[in-house]
Formats: C-alpha cells, structure tokens, sequence
C-alpha cells in the first residue's frame, strides 16, 4: 500500500487509497467461470443457493487477508514462504495443486470468452480462442497488469446489469430474502456440485497466491528489499483489511445478484439446464432485450481480461518464488525470461483444451468444481504458515481468523467429500 494513501485527512480519500490488491483480487474472482456458475447455481435452483453469498463472504475474507498478511509481514509469497519453512516436497506439492487449477481454469476462460464471442459475432469460437490466447499473453509481455486492468476493468461493470435486471425481472423479493438468510441443503450430487463449484469459483487457490504475491509487488514497487519488507505497522494492516473486505464484498455482491437473476428469470420459466453462453445471457433480458447478449459478452471479455491474466501470472508467481527464480510482472520479460515462459506455457495448455471439442459452459463449471476439491489442502497450508510465531511474529493470525480459515477448510472439504459420496 503507499504510504501516503495513509495520510490523508479526507475518509473518502483515505478509504480510496488503501484499495489494491484486494480490490483486483475481488474483481478477478468474478471471472468467465465465476459467472457461469454463478447462473448454472440460479437456473438450477432458483433463490435456493442465494444464502452461499453469505456463507462464502467471511470465509474468503479471512484466506485473503490471512495471505495478504503473510505477504506483508514476511516479505514474500506464498511459495516462497512454504519454500523457506517447509520441505520442498510440501511446495511443490502446492505448485501442482495450484497449476492444474489454473490450466484448467485457464482453458474455460478462454473457451467462455470466445463461445460469448462467437454469440454476437457469428465467428466461430476456435477462431477467438488462440486469438484471446496470443492477446492475453502480448498484454502480458508489453504491459503491467496494471495497465490492463486499468483498461478492461470498465468492461466488467457490464456486470452491473444483473444488479438492475433483478428489479425488473419479478423477483419474488420475500422468497429470495428467506432463501438468503435460511439455508436448505439438498443431499444430491447435482445439489452439491453446484456447492462445491460456487465455493471453489469464490475461494479460490490461484488468488491465495495471487494477492501474497502482489502485497510484496506493492512494497517492492516502493523500492523496499526483502529485509525492509519483513514486519508490517497496524496502519498497514489495516489498510490490508479494508482494501480486502472492499474487494470481497464487490465479489460477492456480484456474485448474489448473478443468481437471482438467473433464479427469476431462467430458473422461474422453467430453464433449469445452461448448455450454451446464449441461454446464460437470457437471464439479462427482461433489462436489455436483445442487447442482452452484448451485454453479457462484455461481462465475460472483461472479467475474463482481469482473471485469465491472475491465473496464468499466479502459476509464474508460485514456481518463480518455489525455485528461487527472479521474476515479476513487474519486470520486463528479457530480465525474467522463465518467469514469463511459465506464463506462456500456462496459457499454450489452457489453450489445447479448448480444442478437445468439450461444451465451453460445462467446461467453466467443472473448471469451478476442480478448484473448490483442491483448495482445502491449500487452506491448511496458508493457515499453518500465519498461525506460526516463527514465520509471522506477534502477527500471527487472530482466534477470529483461525476460526473462519478452519471453517472454510471444513465447510469445501464437507462438501467436497459428499459431492463424491453421492
């Protein structure tokens, strides 16, 4: 965080300032696959699923900030912390968790950016696969992150249409308020895959590593070596806390009103089956008409420009600071040539499988499922690394913050295990 976001006297000014990693991570949680299960939960379901929003907000604050905070006190990554305090065995049994997540996730990103395309263009999906591929990692290569996002982050209000399509879309608004706020659990296996896949598309491991990551980006942007960037103030504690609560809470906003959308318009006509970006995009047509594909195409270039980039730079992060590599977005790629060659063979393999001729809405779904079974083992990790005095100091995590990281631990791995049981 810079330090003179801090100083000022202005709230408005002072709150503003504080935002960064947090918020983006927030945004790029709500990616192509984020939205696809977010609709295929509202179609399915209707408003039963609306109380998930609750549930998984606390829950992923409390991983985000327990991963910015070990960022911002220890000076490093997530990787490179379990890489100073654990046997390599440990580390790089995280990298694979996290790269076969991410490839994965990667590939369903492309593939909804370009089967969304391919709805208000005629151009065939295969077509805007590579070329989202090779645009994404140019971006990548010329660019920071942060200019990108500083570009497509206006794509993603798109996203705000499903905020004002609810309040034309009928809600039944006593319905969706009592399914919010009292959960019913169905002991099915579609009804917990969609539970497993809205938990691993909200919690999700390529951000633990990603906002670690980026809390060091942000002090090594101020020119602080490893020692200097070792400890953090309660000032700059709290400004984590705020910048992470804001960008979860954006998240998750999103992420109720995506449902009950869905819920009142898909659902409530008897569409409970998603099979194509068209019949996704429906749920926006009560505000947009016909421009409701647009609408949602946008949605999903921009979510998927914030996220696929998080992803594919989340797996360099995490196999840059497990091998001790030099290597940052920040850095230009003729000064971090394996960092930036990990980006380009993440998104090469996400790429090759759009190309097993798989349905692109199932695709992101499963891509969400995947992530919600091998986050858990992750949680443990980042718990145990900022529950350790030797690794965090007198910052170690507090009861309330142990509290919510087991909680989460237990409630995706609960679901996780009964997915497969039923």
């Amino acid at each position: 965080m810079p330090l003179s976001s801090f100083s000022s006297h202005d709230p408005v000014k002072r709150f503003l300032g504080e935002l960064g990693p947090g918020l983006i991570t927030g945004c790029a949680d709500d990616d192509p696959s984020g939205i696809s299960t977010y609709s295929v939960a509202g179609a399915t379901f209707g408003y039963g699923m609306l109380w998930t929003a609750l549930l998984t907000f606390p829950l992923m604050s409390a991983v985000q900030l327990m991963c910015g905070r070990l960022g911002m006190v220890t000076g490093r990554g997530l990787s490179g912390a379990v890489r100073i305090h654990y046997p390599h065995s440990v580390v790089w049994g995280a990298c694979v968790l996290l790269v076969v997540a991410n490839v994965f996730n990667i590939g369903a990103d492309l593939g909804g950016m370009a089967d969304a395309t391919q709805m208000v263009t005629g151009i065939p999906a295969l077509v805007w696969t590579p070329f989202y591929t090779a645009f994404i990692v140019l971006a990548l290569f010329f660019f920071s992150y942060r200019q990108i996002a500083q570009i497509f982050k206006w794509m993603t209000m798109a996203l705000a249409a499903y905020v004002v399509t609810a309040f034309f879309a009928h809600v039944d608004w006593r319905a969706a308020l009592l399914a919010t706020v009292t959960p019913r659990l169905h002991w099915s296996a579609s009804y917990l895959s969609v539970m497993v896949g809205i938990l691993g598309t909200t919690i999700s491991p390529y951000l633990f590593f990603w906002q670690a990551s980026q809390e060091v980006e942000e002090e090594r942007a101020q020119g602080r070596t490893l020692a200097q960037r070792r400890g953090a103030t309660d000032q700059e504690l709290r400004a984590l806390q705020t910048d992470t609560l804001t960008g979860m809470f954006f998240s998750n906003f999103i992420m109720y009103f995506i449902i009950l959308t869905t819920g009142a318009t898909l659902n409530a006509h008897g569409i409970t089956r998603i099979d194509t970006a068209r019949e996704a995009a429906e749920a926006l047509k009560p505000l947009a008409g016909n421009f409701a594909y647009l609408l949602f195409t946008l949605g999903l270039i921009g979510t998927g420009m914030l996220g696929v980039p998080v992803l594919a730079g989340s797996c360099a992060y995490a196999i840059a600071e497990a091998a001790a590599w030099r290597g940052t977005l920040s850095r230009r790629p003729q000064r971090a040539r394996r960092f930036y060659s990990v980006i380009a063979v993440a998104m090469i393999l996400g790429l090759a499988f759009n190309y097993l001729g798989l349905n692109a809405v199932k695709v992101l779904f499963y891509s969400a499922v995947l992530n919600g079974v091998l986050a858990p083992p992750l949680i443990v990790l980042v718990l145990l690394l900022t529950s350790d005095r030797k690794v965090m100091g007198d910052r170690v995590n507090s009861p309330l913050l142990r509290f919510l990281g087991w909680l989460a631990f237990a409630v995706m791995a609960g679901a996780a295990i009964g997915m497969f049981v039923f």
